[in-house]
């Protein structure tokens, strides 16, 4: 158990083994070396001026810490000088000693290895990011890390760290957290030409970050200097110079020409011109700076669907400021701003029917104008940041940081809102939506324009001390923010006069059952959805403190020891807790071991633990009033126009309907929750050859403790109230509720239906019968670079890891499900019948390379490789009723085909394991880029031409796992396992900046 390798580890810790120094924060690098004990060492900083003087200690080591990054020369007692490079996050040696030759290094990567640190960690400056050929965005640059995958394409760009889930990572800008807490899926967008460095951490780090699982995001954006730049550049990726994406094709001989597609991108059409313009400089030489960036935009989006098709256009430019005043040397302000919000002017258009034909949409053209309006989305980030170096020996820093994000349509009811939802699946294909009626199809539901935008805010303070003692370096701090989500209650279109139903037409096959009521073939029939969510502001209050211990046990030998105690807690709408997670404690070790004390070799290794919060849509979800009532009804005809069914009734089988009152905050989750958490053992090594190449070995092992997700079957607590003589105990007074699947049950429960609550235990075993939540990753990563040099450099890594469990994370690949916490995988026990195995994250073996030649003296030619294996594919179907209590069963009813009992050729329900369809294909990129810098223009010119997916490769990266389309009609899928989409496809970018 990694439990008691924790604590065996801090009782050798505390008896003299050694273990690392962690001499950096996450928005500045620090310095250090060894020189003349007693001595003084200065740097200064090329472009600020800011300058520090040391004096070194007895032993002859010295450090800089809280060091902002930049270029700096550090000079000694004796008038010798070194030329540094600072990254964010890391130590950089600066070593006087005479027989070691110190490389200045000028571009490129800097191979020099960081022995003050056991963090996993890969930066990369501005340079680095101006010369790889790879997407302008984030998590482009987060893919190179090694032991990174890329997530579903069903959350957006985002990327897997280690084996986790794409909802457990953190992001961070200047050193203030920017992850969206409401799905914990993306992040506060900057413009990308502002990033100053981007650290990716894939583990091991300090007691200082927490509240993530995978890995943590780190930027730090450009600043103004002592000397006046002013550039511009331009960006273009014309959809002239895009491959077409290849179209997922349906099998399905029932399949007209309308309907041929099960995914259809090849019309879809996209123009993106980015225009730039930025400047920085000293406001007060040597004190005040600035720097400041414009990125307008022009982006045009064509995109084609079955019925349907939009025109999407954005020109809302994005700024960031950022001031820092160096009040003196040692005492530091910012301020950072940045405007991200996002405005598409969005037309919709609907194909006219066209029976001899393909509709328009599949031509590639619009069709009639359906309906305009402007989709707005994003805010603002400020940060305020101060830093003081109060002594040699003592520094505090302090900051604030409010995020803003606001989510609204204008206008906010579109022509058609009187109009029912009404889709048409009769015939032989159940899953096919023909449209019928008024209503709009760009808004199934009608929001409570009284509420105001929906909106995330979040507003954090943190404090970070360092103090050096002697041997040791103590640094202590505390974290807490307030996250709010705003969200505004819903219906379905239509008024009273159609209940705001939403109505669905089916006929019936051999073997429908519908709500336990058996239908005769070819019945017509209509399904209803009475669905909608109350309006409410949801709140999320994280807090921590930390302490953490550096010690220079030896002259090569550090050792570390962190411990942060963290606390979350979950609000619903009224301000009651209904979650409260307090005093979770994650001790952090670890050790780095400088072999020749030269920075040269090195073994390292941490241990640690990290827990993550409870996300924001857990709030809505389990403390709000939601509620989707399904039944089946008899119909008489349909009425002109709306196409809603005439003389409706009589009801097929009986729906149980769903509360529509707010839950009792005290039976949302369990009395002895625990918080998710997982526990990370590293060890690594790394040499260093020739100055110039650097290689290294690395074992990662993480294993999940105590998940969490939600619970939905009432079904279960009915039947042990009745078993124990509960006679008035109400189901309806449970709702779903958050537990440690596996554990008996200890859950306030309102036993008499008088509105008192009284804490019972229920046994796992016989009732829920859940199993443990289960996830372990296991990795061996190979690591290779050369720095800048003779014209070239490279730089990679090979991952061979084995992620395996019952549950991927706070998400469900498989089924796209983005409900961070809340999956559908532990609401009954039969749902986590057959689920352990190769988690979707399992992709078995990643190679990634990258660098850079010089072609000549103005051209330089970069590449990127990544090949990566294929993840495991499923069989998944619906949840057998059959044995359930009545309660049970009218709620699985209502799930789609999620489980992992398929039904197979024969079409007989079988359960099957996950992973048991084999694995996608192994897929492979190749992007290129050609710069050119021409000596004519004195260096102010520069000219880029980046190609993505260069040989245009189109395997297929995700299947239809769904084996059964509707529980109605029992016949398998005939598109099951067919690809439903493939590789991005060939794109080119134009870049030119210029220096003024």
């Amino acid at each position: 158990m990694l439990k008691n390798t924790l604590v065996t580890l801090a009782i050798s810790a505390a008896l003299g083994l050694t273990l690392p120094a962690i001499a950096a924060d996450n928005t500045s690098g620090s310095i250090y070396g060894t020189t003349q004990a007693g001595s003084t060492v200065t740097i200064k900083n090329q472009d600020t001026g800011l300058t520090r003087t040391i004096t070194v200690g007895s032993d002859g080591r010295f450090t800089f810490t809280r060091v902002p990054t930049g270029n700096y020369v550090v000079t000694d007692a004796n008038g010798k000088k070194q030329n540094l490079v600072v990254r964010i996050g890391s130590g950089t040696l600066a070593n006087f000693d005479d027989e070691i030759e110190v490389l200045e290094v000028t571009g490129g990567r800097f191979s020099k290895i960081d022995v003050t640190s056991t963090e996993s960690t890969t930066v990369f400056t501005s340079e680095d990011l101006d010369l790889l050929p790879i997407g302008q965005d984030v998590t482009s640059v987060a893919m190179l890390a090694p032991g990174t995958v890329k997530g579903d394409s069903a959350f957006g760009n985002v990327a897997s760290f280690g084996g986790s889930s794409p909802a457990e990572n953190g992001y961070y800008i200047n050193g203030f957290d920017i992850t969206n807490l409401r799905t914990l899926l993306n992040f506060s967008a900057m413009p990308f030409e502002a990033i100053g460095q981007q650290q990716v951490k894939t583990g091991g780090y300090g007691a200082e970050f927490g509240k993530s699982l995978g890995g943590v995001v780190n930027i730090v954006t450009k600043s103004g200097t002592n000397e006046f730049k002013f550039g511009a550049s331009v960006t273009y990726q014309p959809d002239s110079f895009t491959a077409s994406a290849k179209d997922a094709i349906s099998h399905d001989p029932a399949d007209d020409v309308d309907h041929r597609f099960l995914n259809y991108l090849s019309a879809d059409k996209t123009d993106i011109l980015k225009y730039i313009v930025h400047g920085s400089g000293p406001i007060i030489e040597d004190k005040l700076f600035f720097f400041a960036l414009i990125e307008g935009i022009q982006e045009e989006r064509n995109e084609y669907f079955q019925n349907d098709s939009r025109l999407m256009k954005n020109n809302t430019p994005k700024f960031i400021t950022k001031l820092d005043w160096y009040i003196t040397d040692n005492h530091i302000l910012e301020f950072t701003g940045i405007k991200n919000d996002r405005d598409w002017d969005r037309t919709n258009y609907v194909n006219p029917e066209r029976p001899d034909e393909s509709t328009i949409a599949y031509t590639g053209e619009h069709g009639d104008l359906d309906s305009k309006y402007t989709q707005n989305a994003g805010g603002y980030v400020a940060i305020a940041k101060y830093t003081g170096q109060f002594t040699d020996d003592f520094s505090l820093s302090a900051q604030w940081g409010k995020l803003r994000n606001e989510i609204f349509n204008e206008p906010g009811i579109l022509p058609g809102a009187e109009c029912p939802r009404v889709w048409d699946s009769r015939g032989d294909n159940p899953s096919a939506l023909n449209y019928l009626g008024c209503w709009n199809r760009n808004q199934a539901t009608i929001r409570d324009e009284s509420f105001g935008p929906n909106f995330d805010q979040r507003v954090g303070f943190r404090v970070d001390a360092e103090w050096f003692i002697g041997d040791h370096t103590v640094r202590f701090g505390i974290d807490n923010e307030t996250w709010e989500s705003g969200v505004a209650g819903t219906l379905y279109t239509g008024d009273r006069k159609y209940n705001n139903y939403y109505f669905r037409y089916f006929t019936a096959g051999e073997n429908t059952v519908l709500n336990g009521e058996r239908v005769a073939p070819g019945t017509e029939y209509v399904r209803t959805w009475d669905g909608g969510a109350t309006s409410g502001g949801y709140e999320v209050k994280n807090s921590a403190i930390y302490l953490e211990d550096s010690w220079q046990v030896t002259d090569n030998f550090m050792a570390y020891a962190g411990l942060r105690l963290e606390s979350f807690e979950n609000l619903n709408a009224e301000g009651a807790t209904f979650i409260e997670s307090d005093n979770n404690l994650a001790p952090r070790f670890g050790f780095s071991w400088d072999m020749d004390g030269d920075s040269t070799r090195r073994v390292y290794g941490s241990l640690g633990r990290y827990f993550i919060p409870v996300a924001a849509n857990t709030n809505q979800r389990m403390s709000g009033v939601e509620w989707r009532d399904t039944a089946y009804w008899h119909y008489d005809g349909m009425e002109a126009g709306t196409s809603a069914p005439l003389n409706m009734g009589p009801e097929i089988g009986s729906h149980i309907k769903g509360t529509r009152n707010a839950p009792d905050s005290r039976t949302l989750a369990v009395k002895d929750l625990d918080a998710m958490h997982q526990d990370e053992l590293i060890l690594g090594y790394q040499q260093e050859f020739d100055e110039l190449y650097t290689v290294g070995v690395k074992a990662v092992y993480r294993k999940v403790q105590d998940g969490m997700d939600d619970y939905c079957s009432a079904g279960s607590i009915q039947q042990w109230a009745e078993d124990n003589n509960y006679n008035n105990f109400d189901y309806h007074s449970v709702g779903c509720f958050m537990l440690n699947p596996g554990r008996d049950i200890q859950i306030a429960l309102d036993l008499e239906n008088n509105g008192t609550a009284t804490e019972v235990t229920i046994p796992n075993e016989g009732y829920f019968d859940l199993p443990e939540y289960k996830r372990t990753y296991k990795a061996l990563e190979f690591t290779f670079s050369r720095a800048y040099e003779d014209g070239w450099y490279i730089d990679g890594s090979y991952t061979m890891s084995f992620s395996e469990g019952n549950m991927e994370g706070y998400v469900n690949s498989t089924l796209g499900q983005d409900d961070a916490g809340l999956t559908q995988d532990f609401d009954h026990g039969r749902f986590m019948d057959g689920t352990f195995g190769y988690l979707p994250s399992d992709r078995r073996h990643s190679l990634k390379v990258w660098g850079g030649y010089d072609l000549t003296d103005e051209i330089r030619l970069t590449a990127n490789l990544n090949v990566t294996s294929g993840r495991p594919l499923n069989c998944n179907g619906f949840v057998p009723l059959d044995g359930l209590n009545p309660i049970d069963q009218s709620n699985l009813s209502r799930y789609s085909g999620s489980s992992f009992y398929c039904l197979d050729e024969n079409n007989e329900t079988q359960l099957t394991q996950r992973g048991s369809q084999g694995r996608t294909p192994w897929t492979w990129t190749m992007d290129f880029g050609v710069n050119y810098r021409p000596d004519w223009a004195n260096d102010k010119l520069d000219l880029q031409f980046r190609v993505t997916n260069l040989f245009n490769n189109d395997k297929p990266v995700e299947f239809l796992e769904r084996s059964q389309a509707e529980q109605e009609n029992r016949i398998q899928d005939v598109n099951f396992l067919k690809p439903t989409r493939y590789q991005a496809p060939r794109q080119a970018t134009f870049i030119a900046r210029y220096k003024f």
